[in-house]
């Protein structure tokens, strides 16, 4: 009688394949980031135009869910260490929903502009703790199904997800403001999350693994480094959604097209190349990808033609794809299995105080030197970012003497 190989019973998670497992978290973290895609072509021209003010306040209300995260990052990665990845996922989602009805008391109150915009700016802050829920428990729950070995292509997958939602949410979200205006959005923003919900209550979710727990700033102090450029990265992420709208709309090119082909060209690079930080070194892997990011955040920068700027959102997409995979890998590794949520909630962590204190400085910048310069400031940022992976490198090629001075034993990659 035939018996499984080895690999065949590796390649099983729960009795089924490991991609059919994973199918159905990237499915809920798809659905559940189709509302912030909605949102986020639409959100500037709705403070801009709709409630009148400027590129600060714009920025503010775009990085305002960023900067929720940065406290709810870490509460994630503890409910997902201590209750299982599922609890956070349904927890997200829930709070999720809430966010889209105080959408909704935002717009009665759009006669008055300056409350319009402060319960606009708190239904930003709760659906950044929920989005943070989300992708912390997915992540948590795909690095489970995946393994350890395979951090790079998790990550990238449940990130493939998020920005999948992302590039369908910004047309759909152009086409639904236009038509219905922000009700529109503030109703998907309610009925979507709940959906899912309904869909992954059922779901057989993975058990909680917390078995001791470690400071959350010794958790911050072993991921700095790889956070750090994760963060200076992001500031291109940034600059893409906030005000690539604002940029294409004043060139007369449709509003949705930059962001759309940023996060086409991620997807597509995540899923054919999002393996790369796991099968060679990390680190040259986000040096790669961050120079490119650099050079797409300059062409949108200059932007003298459409065709160009977006070229330059495409090199931005493919560029910034890698990065967080990438250096996903090297925090993972310094993580006990037991507190993986947390490390992955400190992680990201990291990108949220570039969004969340970024977003609004550049939203100052562009206020006093124009939207251009958005551009030129994250490109500045990229290359910032290179500059701290490539001095991460410099030191792990300089410990490497000392890993490879033991007598016994072959070198080990």
């Amino acid at each position: 009688m035939n018996k499984p190989s080895k690999s065949r019973i590796h390649d099983r998670f729960l009795g089924q394949p490991r991609w059919v497992a994973l199918l159905p978290v990237i499915g809920a973290v798809f659905i559940a980031f189709l509302v912030i895609g909605m949102a986020m072509p639409v959100l500037p021209l709705h403070v801009h135009q709709g409630l009148g003010f400027g590129a600060f306040l714009v920025g503010l209300v775009a990085g305002s869910q960023f900067a929720a995260a940065i406290l709810s990052r870490v509460l994630a990665g503890r409910q997902s260490d201590r209750r299982g990845p599922k609890s956070a996922v349904i927890a997200g989602l829930a709070i999720a929903a809430a966010s889209g009805l105080l959408y909704f008391v935002s717009l009665v109150c759009s006669d008055r502009p300056l409350v319009s915009v402060t319960v606009l700016l708190l239904g930003r802050t709760v659906l950044g703790v929920g989005e943070s829920f989300i992708i912390v428990g997915g992540q948590s729950w795909a690095l489970t199904i995946l393994t350890a070995r395979n951090t790079s292509r998790a990550l990238a997958w449940v990130g493939s997800a998020m920005f999948a939602a992302f590039a369908a949410g910004a047309p759909i979200g152009s086409a639904m403001y236009s038509r219905f205006g922000f009700s529109a959005i503030a109703l998907a923003t309610t009925l979507l999350p709940l959906v899912t919900l309904l869909c992954i209550v059922p779901l057989r979710g993975v058990p909680a693994v917390s078995r001791s727990q470690i400071g959350i700033m010794k958790v911050m102090a072993s991921v700095w480094g790889p956070g750090v450029g994760a963060a200076l990265s992001s500031i291109g992420f940034g600059a893409v959604t906030a005000f690539s709208a604002l940029l294409f709309v004043g060139h007369g090119w449709a509003a949705w097209m930059a962001f759309t082909t940023f996060a086409t060209v991620f997807i597509l690079t995540r899923i054919f190349l999002g393996h790369l930080g796991d099968r060679f070194a990390a680190l040259k892997v986000a040096l790669a990808s961050v120079v490119i990011e650099a050079a797409g955040l300059g062409l949108l920068w200059v932007s003298p033609s459409l065709a160009l700027a977006l070229a330059g959102a495409a090199l931005t997409g493919f560029g910034y794809s890698l990065v967080y995979p990438a250096l996903g890998v090297e925090a993972v590794r310094l993580a006990p299995a037991q507190n993986r949520g947390l490390v992955m909630g400190a992680y990201t962590a990291f990108l949220d105080v570039a969004l969340g204190f970024g977003t609004p400085a550049l939203g100052l910048l562009a206020d006093h030197t124009g939207l251009g310069s958005v551009f030129a400031a994250s490109m500045l940022a990229a290359l910032g970012s290179a500059a701290v992976v490539a001095a991460s490198g410099a030191m792990a090629v300089a410990s490497a003497p000392r890993l490879a001075a033991k007598p016994m034993g072959p070198c080990l990659d």
